[in-house]
């Protein structure tokens, strides 16, 4: 009896000790010299991006995903209003990411492997959400090979579309977090708080005749606790 109730400890420690390396396990970006997938993106989204993307790997060798930010994006002014930290308008598109394996959003809700484009959008002022985030802002993922025109989506277009790449009724999601810092893009740090990887990116925003870089803190790796 002593017997089968250490070797059944012994189980669970060792269980426990797998899911602690798992979560803590350091992650890393390598820069992506190539463009995104000509065949997976349409001709009006793939002239935007950037020739170059990023790769965010958890240890040596296994990849989470690769991102492509637009090269540049053009907004009303640097800063945000009010609650909000980023100055995009809501159904903006600002890239795209692939997942060579299946991943997870910031709901922990499982993505399948595909390239998706990302849709910014701000979380709803309501009961259901409180304390989700620290911030308002994120990124909604739509299926790129739905999601081919520039324009601006709907908020009830990106919550169809967005849930059906969660295969849930929530859309699929990435937090944008506040700047913090003097890292350079792109770079990745830990918030060991909430076990989140956050990715500092770069684009350029054009405001009128002026382009000025702008950059972006990304929650990569990581999920709300509510």
């Amino acid at each position: 009896m002593q017997r089968r109730f250490l070797a059944a400890l012994t189980t669970l420690t060792l269980v426990a000790l797998t899911q602690i390396s798992a979560s803590a396990a350091e992650h890393r970006i390598v820069k992506l010299e190539e463009s995104a997938p000509a065949d997976s993106v349409s001709k009006e989204v793939a002239a935007q991006l950037s020739e170059t993307g990023i790769s965010i790997y958890r240890g040596e060798t296994r990849k989470v995903c690769d991102i492509w930010l637009f090269k540049s994006i053009t907004v009303p002014a640097l800063k945000g209003k009010g609650d909000v930290i980023y100055p995009f308008s809501q159904g903006q598109m600002l890239g795209v990411i692939r997942y060579s394996r299946s991943g997870s959003d910031f709901r922990d809700q499982d993505i399948e492997a595909g390239v998706y484009t990302l849709r910014y959008a701000h979380q709803p002022v309501d009961g259901a959400h409180v304390g989700t985030s620290p911030t308002r802002d994120f990124l909604m993922l739509l299926n790129a090979e739905h999601d081919k025109v520039l324009k601006p989506a709907s908020r009830d277009e990106m919550n169809e579309q967005s849930a059906e790449v969660a295969q849930s009724s929530h859309p699929a999601i990435l937090s944008l977090q506040k700047v913090s810092g003097d890292s350079k893009a792109p770079s990745i740090r830990e918030n060991a708080e909430h076990e989140w990887w956050i990715v500092r990116l770069n684009t350029n925003a054009k405001v009128g005749d002026e382009v000025k870089p702008l950059p972006l803190d990304l929650v990569v790796v990581g999920y709300a606790s509510e």
